[in-house]
């Protein structure tokens, strides 16, 4: 795994982000998986509650399928794509500080059925892009 780093954020290659720090791996069925990124989970600190999507719940990008709770804020988290929730990651309901100590592997949300990835892929923002974003934030 690839991973460059801004300061003390760690951005992996393989993957595409979000303005409101999702990040997202797409497989070749057009199933994307989605969790929150290590710059996001810094910023909340120690995560202790999350409100995970609803199961089979269509949805559209962009829109609000969840809470994550922190001792510091609670955030909304942010479809990056159109589609179908197909998987959530069960075992943040009990475990959620595995979202802190690896937002990017145990750590995932959500799995969704992308309806519309040829249109909206080009939305998502490279590594480098997030990376940018990161800086400027």
């Amino acid at each position: 795994m690839n991973e460059m780093k801004v300061g003390r954020y760690v951005v992996l290659t393989d993957r595409l982000y979000t303005e409101t720090d999702e990040w997202v791996v797409l497989s070749n069925d057009n199933v994307a998986v989605i969790g929150i990124t290590d710059y996001a989970q810094k910023k909340l600190r120690d995560i202790v509650g999350i409100e995970l999507p609803q199961l089979q719940k269509e949805v559209k990008a962009g829109e609000s399928v969840g809470v994550i709770e922190s001792v510091k804020a609670a955030a909304d988290i942010f479809s990056p794509l159109s589609g179908i929730i197909v998987e959530v990651n069960n075992k943040l309901l009990e475990h959620p500080e595995i979202i802190n100590k690896d937002p990017y592997g145990e750590g995932w949300i959500f799995k969704l059925k992308a309806s519309k990835l040829s249109e909206e892929k080009e939305k998502l923002l490279s590594p480098e892009k997030y990376i940018e974003k990161i800086k400027g934030g």
